[in-house]
């Protein structure tokens, strides 16, 4: 059994779901000597999120932007924390919603996804600074 890890950086990105899978692959530690294993991914922010969904049609990431800012909307009445734009506190609800954590499959070195499967960061801030994930794998090479 082997224990590997590493950070991986993502360049900003504009608000929205963005499908990342291939920068996640490309920094993640070797997978294509793992037989077997888990994948682990934290995103180390309270505004951004992971997540797994579609990979080839845009307007699925699109469909969920817009369907979050009308489930979480800015401005709203109630809101206390309010000192870093009207932006951040529905950021911080979007990441709980969505979650900072993914765990994937390794199988015969790669990810174990499905055909249509991809990993997106949910970027909930207007103007986020880059984003950074712990990634550690786990498995028997």
């Amino acid at each position: 059994m082997i224990w590997d890890q590493t950070f991986i950086e993502l360049a900003p990105l504009p608000r929205g779901f963005h499908l990342v899978t291939n920068e996640v692959v490309a920094q993640a530690p070797d997978l294509t000597n793992c037989e077997v294993g888990l994948l682990h991914l934290f995103i180390q922010h309270t505004s951004a999120s992971l997540a797994v969904n579609e990979n080839a049609d845009p307007d699925v990431r699109g469909d969920l932007e817009r369907h979050f800012n009308v489930m979480v909307p800015e401005n709203a009445p109630h809101y206390e924390h309010v000192a870093e734009g009207p932006d951040d506190m529905p950021a911080h609800i979007k990441s709980i919603l969505i979650g900072p954590s993914l765990t994937l499959p390794v199988h015969h070195g790669r990810l174990a996804l499905g055909t249509w499967q991809g990993i997106y960061l949910c970027e909930h801030r207007d103007r986020a600074g880059s984003r950074r994930i712990v990634a550690t794998l786990q498995g028997r090479w």
